[in-house]
């Protein structure tokens, strides 16, 4: 069985410290065909006030729409990282 690719804390060494040691979700690792189920999955688990870091090759957009609608407000989404070369978004369940 394949790991989600999760990590502990926020190394990538583009000098952002917001993330506040909240576990990385790096969708740039998840074939296509499974990113947006792997993200609703892992944003299913965590509890009001937990959160997530998202990674992601672009911005996200149409995956925030999905969340929009069926999470009707109960994720706050923050841009830590706008690109180029990948977005960091900071998902807390409220």
């Amino acid at each position: 069985m394949t790991e989600l690719p999760i990590t502990e804390a926020h190394s990538c060494g583009c000098g952002c410290s917001d993330s506040a040691g909240l576990p990385e979700l790096d969708t740039r690792t998840i074939p296509h065909a499974l990113r947006h189920g792997a993200v609703f999955g892992a944003l299913a688990t965590l509890r009001p006030g937990e959160g997530l870091v998202l990674i992601a090759s672009h911005d996200p957009k149409p995956l925030l729409a999905q969340i929009a609608e069926s999470s009707e407000g109960a994720i706050e989404i923050a841009y830590l990282v706008e690109g180029p070369e990948a977005w960091h978004l900071r998902m807390t369940r409220r």
